[in-house]
Formats: C-alpha cells, sequence, structure tokens
C-alpha cells in the first residue's frame, strides 16, 4: 500500500508514515520525514518546548535516581527528612548564606545530623563544591 504525503506530496509505502489509530487508513496524513522536520523546527523555534527540554535534561531518570539511593542512602534520607520538615514547617528556608538570595535549597555538613542544613543557592552551592570538594558530604573522604 502506498500513500501520499500531505506536505510534500510524495508518494510512500505505508512503511514510511507512523501510525495514527485517529485516521481511517491508520496512518499519519504526513511521511515520516516531514513529521521529523516539523518537530525539529518546533524544538528549534518554539520556547515553550526549549524551556520543556532544559528541564527534562535536568531531571533524573529513574535508574540514575534508583541507582543515587543504592550508593548514598544516608544522603538520601537526609534531603528527604528536610523536604519534609520544609513542607510540614519544622524547618524554614533562609535566604543564601552567601549572596541573600530567595531561591534556595540545603546543604548539609554532616548527614547523620538532617536538619541541620546551611541554606544555599544554587550557583553559590556549586561553587562552595568547585572550590572546597571536601564539602560533598557523600563522597569518599581521602
Amino acid at each position: 500500500m502506498e500513500k501520499k504525503c500531505t506536505v510534500c506530496a510524495a508518494l510512500k509505502p505505508a512503511e514510511g508514515f507512523y501510525s495514527n489509530p485517529k485516521t481511517s487508513d491508520r496512518l499519519s496524513s504526513q511521511c515520516r520525514d516531514c513529521t521529523k522536520a516539523a518537530v525539529k523546527k518546533r524544538r528549534r523555534l518554539d520556547p515553550k518546548v526549549q524551556e520543556y527540554d532544559r528541564k527534562r535534561g535536568s531531571r533524573m531518570s529513574v535508574d540514575k535516581l534508583r541507582d543515587y539511593r543504592a550508593r548514598f542512602p544516608e544522603a538520601y534520607a537526609a534531603r528527604t527528612a528536610v523536604g519534609n520538615a520544609v513542607r510540614d514547617g519544622k524547618l524554614q528556608k533562609e535566604p543564601c548564606l552567601f549572596c541573600g538570595t530567595a531561591k534556595v535549597h540545603g546543604h548539609h555538613r554532616d548527614y547523620s545530623k538532617p536538619l541541620e542544613v546551611i541554606w544555599l543557592c544554587a550557583r553559590c552551592h556549586n561553587r562552595l563544591h568547585a572550590n572546597f570538594p571536601e564539602t560533598a558530604a557523600h563522597e569518599p573522604k581521602p
């Protein structure tokens, strides 16, 4: 079976189209090549899609999260405790210790004391670990 693409007007075999159960022939109206080109263009030009891609890239996959939990159970437990304490109102976020920015997360000096944190913005937190690698509590210390 062959079908004509509505975008490039080329006659292509059914394998050249994505499936679409809503159409009578169960195939998309545009060929795979035209669909891919449209998606690429949208990714390049649509700010909403670009923002989604940026956020998606920073999320941890389920496998990576599972591996992290297994490798650093004390760190995971401490971060969870802080999140729960903030949610329950038992712990209040404060401005960044170094620059005063309001958007912060907790830095643990010692994971065995989960609610003892200093509040740092992402930039200052990264700088702290870059300049003082020994402050990474979950990394093995020499």
